[in-house]
């Protein structure tokens, strides 16, 4: 269990709360506005050092507050032993991290404590931008190899180049010819790594979904961005005069995508929201799984809302995934009543009550009256 202990301070509505001790399964309950999806934010917060609702840092700190701490005794390679780990960030940019004593970087945090959030956001898997897929695949990627992000930095920086010779409107070819091998490079291999994890989650995604909603086929594909079988230096050669009157390389990871397909159809266009929720959950914890089976270490789940859209029947049967699972898993709702006796009796549950951002720990279902 990754995390044993949470403390935050200037987070929203949340100046300084403690939860403790954590379990496996932590549902956090109150009315609207109490402070619960903060929780959520502020966890979050200190695996990626940001919010998962806005980009903008100002807005996850506390009105007057010029910096939003949360610390943590974690224990997320699942050696046995809980260490220290703290995240600070001010208004002014300066991120700190910092874990058993040890400075971290963006991606050391971020490959430490995996997140995953499921909120009515996570419709976009669906619904949204390929580049809201995207950055679903390269999660994964990153996860699963650790050279995937030597290749998609080194991607990262080829595509900018030769975007930025596009823009200029002359291109000496042989320069040209020096950032296309680059950029060919490094999108085959980041290409390949992509491939290799999608073939790797299929049979998750497969088994969650039949966990899920039974009596619906839901086809995973990928599409890497151009057609492979004519070869990538090729459609670089033959859309460049395009790419230079638009200015941007139009071919190439950076338009990869997944499709979602039932039957012939698009599954945005098929399924209701319901469904489209337990899709995009099953896609989630198909990642949770694969990372466990590829790691032997447990993934942080974020869940904001989980009654919402799903009848008695489904939310059960997703409980019952999580249950089986070895992620923990922080889950809002309005009215615990419902959620707190779903578990069987042996499973880790801890009930918190959030009331106009102060929490208290309410202990396990079974404490209750």
């Amino acid at each position: 269990m990754p995390l044993k202990q949470l403390k935050i301070q200037h987070v929203r509505n949340l100046d300084d709360v403690s939860l403790s001790p954590l379990s496996r399964i932590n549902i956090l309950y109150g009315e609207n506005g109490s402070g619960k999806t903060s929780v959520l934010e502020a966890i979050h917060f200190l695996g990626l050092t940001r919010s998962f609702r806005n980009s903008q840092f100002k807005h996850l700190v506390s009105e007057g507050q010029e910096q939003a701490l949360v610390f943590a005794q974690a224990d997320p390679l699942a050696t046995g032993q809980a260490k220290p780990l703290g995240v600070e960030r001010h208004l002014d940019g300066q991120v700190r991290a910092r874990y058993a004593g040890s400075s971290l970087g963006a991606t050391d945090l971020a490959e430490l404590l995996p997140i995953q959030v499921i909120n009515s956001d996570t419709f976009d898997l669906l619904d949204g931008s390929p580049g809201v897929r995207r950055q679903f695949l390269d999660w994964g990627a990153f996860h699963a190899d650790p050279a995937f992000i030597h290749q998609w930095r080194g991607f990262k920086r080829a595509l900018k180049q030769r975007n930025s010779l596009l823009k200029c409107g002359k291109i000496d070819p042989r320069v040209r010819r020096v950032w296309d091998a680059e950029f060919i490079q490094y999108a085959e291999q980041m290409t390949a790594l992509r491939q290799a994890y999608i073939d790797q989650l299929k049979p998750d995604f497969e088994a969650a979904l039949g966990a899920l909603l039974q009596g619906i086929e839901v086809r995973l594909l990928f599409s890497p961005g151009w057609d492979q079988g004519k070869g990538l230096e090729a459609l670089l050669h033959d859309s460049f005069e395009r790419d230079l009157r638009q200015g941007f390389t139009s071919l190439g990871p950076q338009r990869a995508d997944l499709r979602f397909k039932v039957g012939t159809l698009n599954a945005a266009d098929r399924l209701s929201r319901g469904q489209k929720k337990l899709v995009v959950s099953a896609f989630r914890l198909a990642q949770g799984a694969l990372f466990h089976r590829l790691s032997n270490r447990a993934c942080i789940y974020l869940i904001d809302d989980l009654p919402s859209e799903l009848d008695e029947r489904h939310c059960r049967q997703f409980c019952e995934f999580l249950q089986a699972s070895a992620n923990q898993c922080f889950i809002t709702c309005v009215d615990p009543a419902y959620l707190s006796r779903i578990w069987q009796p042996e499973t880790d549950v801890a009930l918190f009550r959030v009331e106009s951002g102060t929490l208290t720990h309410r202990g396990a279902p079974g404490d209750q009256e």
